[in-house]
């Protein structure tokens, strides 16, 4: 995502601007999210919407949402918040707190990514860190052990299961988060 909506409080107006700290980010897009991204496009067309840019006076510009309101408006963080994944927790029965927020997705993209091997920079770049150390700070205990990651390496290249023989799996380090 390169830009992000905004509502400004003083006259409940939208603009568009950059992310957080006014940097855009590049992040891979998986040919499965892609093809989800079709599909949706097909069931749900985008919506054009033409804001202004970075400020309530800026030049206006046209952009097509994928993910709007029932009423084609931008869906926002709260709107989202709100409407969709608080009653999604509520209704799995998960404690609706701060720790099973909407943030917790950032969350769980990150300890796929490091539980498949990314790097600390890679990711770091993908957050929008400006510093590799704090996502390394932040997310240090959903790194696998050294040692359970010599384990896996050595019985991938042997070709072994990772389960141990009386059948249970391997104990790999971890965490959710």
């Amino acid at each position: 995502m390169t830009e992000i909506f905004t509502q400004t409080t003083a006259q409940a107006s939208w603009c568009r601007r950059t992310p957080k700290g006014g940097k855009s980010r590049e992040v891979p897009l998986p040919r499965s999210v892609a093809a989800r991204l079709r599909r949706h496009a097909e069931d749900c067309p985008p919506v054009a919407v033409t804001l202004p840019w970075g400020t309530l006076t800026g030049e206006p510009r046209t952009v097509e949402l994928y993910l709007t309101t029932p009423a084609g408006t931008a869906l926002t963080r709260s709107i989202f918040n709100s409407g969709v994944w608080k009653p999604a927790i509520r209704a799995t029965g998960i404690p609706d707190d701060r720790h099973n927020g909407m943030h917790v997705l950032r969350h769980t993209y990150a300890s796929v990514l490091l539980d498949a091997g990314e790097s600390i920079k890679a990711l770091s770049a993908y957050l929008g860190h400006a510093d590799p150390g704090f996502t390394l700070r932040t997310y240090t205990h959903l790194l696998p052990t050294s040692e359970d990651r010599t384990r896996r390496a050595i019985d991938k290249a042997l070709g072994e299961d990772q389960a141990d023989e009386d059948g249970t799996e391997a104990r790999d380090g971890l965490e959710t988060a």
